[in-house]
């Protein structure tokens, strides 16, 4: 199992490269949720590539994909479906909404009302869908990637806690250096590469994948560190609203999850420390005159004694 889910990894990351430039670490993020079980909220300014990033992933794994533009008259129906009246069968049929798919692209999910908003979050957690008192399974996998920009706030409404907790991860893309975007600009000289990107997994190598994640040991001095972060964040001076106890779960399912994309079967602290920002920065409250999220956790961190036993045995 160790290599396997390096080479699970590798086939998709160097897909993705053929469409997207430079985002190795963005693509290793998004597949640790992915096997995690979990969502993603990437936040940036429009024209970075999240829609092409979260469109390359699913075309790389032949699965199902959907998109949905938020807006404030978006309506929970709009996304889960509805039942309409078919005069010729003299019946109610249901049409499925955008949800019933494998990757979810939520694109300005804070363009919506918060109902809205609340519309997806039953599907996220419970990985389901109740139209007029009829309740359905979503497919599996179900990963909503979902998208909002820091820059504009005219017409957006914020995502509470409760919401944002929701999601396993929270990232952004990024612009590209130099020679990043003459690459690009290389790749997109005659056509569009995402055309003619071709699946390199099945969908019995992502459930295989899944499998494994689940199987990845851990030593009892990991679930004591995480326990530490999560005790220190509720304790900082800095921090109004600490790491609750799904914060914790993820952290330790995105930690296994790294390690096994990195070719390993056993967690180790850096796989804790590689996904903690992504994971935690977004579900704490920073006080009054703290700024950056992510330099606090950061910080925080870097204040915990890390163990050092043999985690290899």
């Amino acid at each position: 199992m160790g290599t396997e889910g390096k080479l699970f990894l590798d086939k998709i990351t160097e897909n993705i490269g053929k469409v997207i430039v430079g985002k190795e670490t963005v693509v290793k993020y998004m597949l640790t949720a992915l096997l995690a079980d979990g969502h993603i909220l990437m936040e940036d300014v429009p024209g970075t590539g999240k829609t092409k990033l979260a469109k390359s992933l699913a075309r790389s794994m032949n699965i199902g994909f959907s998109r949905i533009q938020f807006t404030p008259d978006l309506l929970p129906s709009d996304i889960t479906g509805i039942n309409v009246f078919n005069r010729k069968e003299n019946d109610f049929v249901l049409r499925k909404g955008p949800v019933f798919t494998n990757i979810l692209l939520a694109d300005e999910i804070n363009r919506a009302t918060p109902r809205t908003q609340a519309g997806l979050l039953e599907c996220m957690e419970e990985r389901q869908v109740t139209i007029d008192g009829e309740t359905m399974k979503l497919e599996t996998p179900f990963f909503v990637v979902a998208t909002q920009n820091p820059i504009e706030s005219a017409g957006t409404f914020a995502l509470p806690e409760a919401e944002l907790d929701r999601f396993i991860m929270k990232f952004s893309v990024g612009l590209p250096d130099k020679e990043q975007e003459v690459d690009i600009l290389n790749k997109y000289m005659e056509a569009d590469p995402l055309d003619t990107l071709e699946s390199v997994v099945t969908d019995q190598d992502m459930k295989k994948a899944r499998e494994e994640v689940i199987k990845v040991k851990v030593d009892p001095c990991i679930p004591e560190y995480i326990a530490d972060i999560s005790q220190a964040s509720r304790n900082h001076p800095e921090i109004s609203l600490g790491i609750s106890t799904r914060g914790s779960i993820a952290l330790l399912r995105c930690a296994k999850a790294y390690a096994y994309l990195s070719g390993r079967d056993y967690v180790v602290p850096d796989d804790v420390k590689a996904v903690a920002v992504p994971v935690l920065a977004h579900r704490i409250k920073l006080g009054i005159g703290v700024g950056n999220p992510q330099k606090v956790v950061t910080g925080m961190l870097a204040g915990i004694k890390v163990p050092t036993e043999n985690f290899e045995k």
